[in-house]
């Protein structure tokens, strides 16, 4: 926790636009508590750079960063290899990780975030029992690991745990890897609670929930959970997996008789609380329902290529005015500005067009996006983030204006030049409530974290 401070911006891109000699004063507990003009830095400790908010990352499945790179072989004889046999090679990587390992793979990842402009995290969090399907003598066990990874990256975290309470549409029984996966509704929710208890008071710990999906949680355990989350949390974030492929809508409507998103608005009673992550495959009723519910549409775009999931329908959600925000999922890539630029691009790609996403004649494409994702961000994840405004969490990226790739750039275009220039990082300190998590581009633990992360995932990869 720090204590209380003042800084100086050289320049900063707040709410109202650019401003220049911007002095901030954040309180003890990581809020910025004023916002004022400033010609001169005074007693201040200045800043040198270009200050934008930091990214919120809003669906994270931490453990899945130590197996990117492993699923990129054909294991189909057909070659129609996709998201469900990934799903398998998932379900089997997962069976061998323990607590300390789930804590040295999240801390570098964490570490990996910040570094690439992430400042708060959405742990949709599913590694609940031990290798055996037992549970643990504290049921919280892997979700305090991820806890102590968050506080010892520094970043901001919303944790949400997951039910999961059968294996598949129909009830089926659940896999191996399924097995470390499954709760039941009461003891979902005495987990939940347990958590908030905890982490209540803790600036920079969110606990929602995340009903997995209506694949693995059908209709009445799915209202039993809301129904008691509801009772302890009347605001707390909640996340849902939707329609992220064209099999889950198919197998929606035979189990259901209606497509995933038209249902979860039917009977779930979908409003600004909700994060529907990826809802890759909407018709256009489901994508004006939607926006107009004031839910967030998670969009993981470089996973959701890397699994072929399909291209969400992104010109249309903005027409309608919804809300978005980005996440990235399984870490094939830990970069904001990757995602931004891989949805702004899949979008060209499918229109023959250009800037789909620019408000309007002279807008800036990257202030767009990036200024939505923060807001989509917030809301998702529960957490004063992504403004620099009073009231907001001090959580700030410093962009390098002398690197070469934002050379003369001022204003909105040094957004612009951020996602769609390059891809070196030009973020060079990262300010995370309060406190400065990455200096000249450094971590302080990093070697550390980085030892451990290694150590883990060399015995993982020697176990398989």
């Amino acid at each position: 926790m720090t204590t209380t401070r003042s800084y100086w911006c050289e320049t900063a891109w707040l709410p109202g636009g650019w401003a220049d000699g911007v002095r901030l004063e954040v309180d003890a507990g990581g809020f910025i508590t004023d916002v004022a003009a400033a010609p001169q830095a005074g007693d201040a400790e200045r800043i040198k750079g270009a200050v934008i908010p930091g990214m919120a990352n809003l669906h994270s499945h931490a453990f899945q960063r130590a197996a990117a790179g492993l699923t990129e072989r054909r294991v189909s004889e057909g070659g129609d290899d996709s998201f469900w046999t990934w799903r398998e090679v998932m379900h089997g990587f997962v069976t061998g990780l323990g607590p300390a390992d789930t804590e040295a793979i999240a801390a570098q990842l964490y570490v990996e975030m910040l570094k690439a402009g992430y400042t708060s995290v959405g742990e949709f969090h599913y590694l609940h029992r031990d290798r055996d399907g037992a549970a643990y003598a504290d049921p919280a066990e892997v979700s305090h690991a991820v806890v102590r990874a968050a506080e010892r990256a520094g970043i901001g975290l919303t944790l949400l745990p997951v039910l999961y309470a059968v294996g598949g549409y129909g009830g089926v029984d659940p896999n191996a890897g399924q097995r470390r996966y499954m709760l039941n509704v009461d003891e979902f929710l005495d987990l939940v609670q347990r958590l908030s208890k905890q982490y209540d008071g803790d600036p920079q710990t969110r606990i929602g929930i995340a009903p997995h999906s209506v694949r693995q949680v059908p209709a009445a355990p799915l209202a039993d959970a809301l129904t008691g989350f509801h009772g302890m949390e009347t605001a707390g974030p909640i996340h849902i997996h939707a329609a992220e492929q064209i099999r889950d809508v198919d197998e929606h409507l035979h189990h259901t008789g209606a497509r995933p998103v038209a249902w979860l608005m039917d009977n779930a009673g979908v409003d600004c609380r909700w994060c529907l992550v990826h809802a890759t495959h909407l018709d256009a009723g489901e994508t004006s329902a939607l926006a107009r519910s004031g839910a967030v549409a998670g969009l993981c775009p470089t996973t959701e290529a890397n699994l072929g999931d399909g291209l969400f329908p992104f010109g249309a959600y903005l027409t309608a005015g919804g809300m978005w925000g980005i996440g990235s999922d399984s870490h094939v890539s830990v970069s904001p500005m990757e995602e931004l630029r891989w949805l702004e691009y899949g979008q060209r790609l499918i229109t023959r067009t250009r800037n789909v996403a620019a408000p309007g004649t002279g807008g800036s494409t990257g202030a767009r996006l990036y200024g939505d994702a923060t807001g989509g961000g917030e809301r998702a994840l529960g957490r004063r983030v992504g403004a620099i405004a009073e009231g907001y969490r001090a959580d700030l990226l410093v962009l390098d204006t002398m690197h070469p790739q934002l050379a003369g750039r001022h204003g909105d275009t040094l957004i612009d030049s951020l996602i769609f220039s390059g891809n070196a990082n030009p973020v060079k300190h990262v300010l995370c409530g309060g406190n400065w998590a990455i200096r000249d581009r450094q971590h302080a633990d990093e070697a550390a974290i980085a030892d451990a992360y290694r150590s883990t995932v060399r015995r993982l990869m020697a176990a398989l």
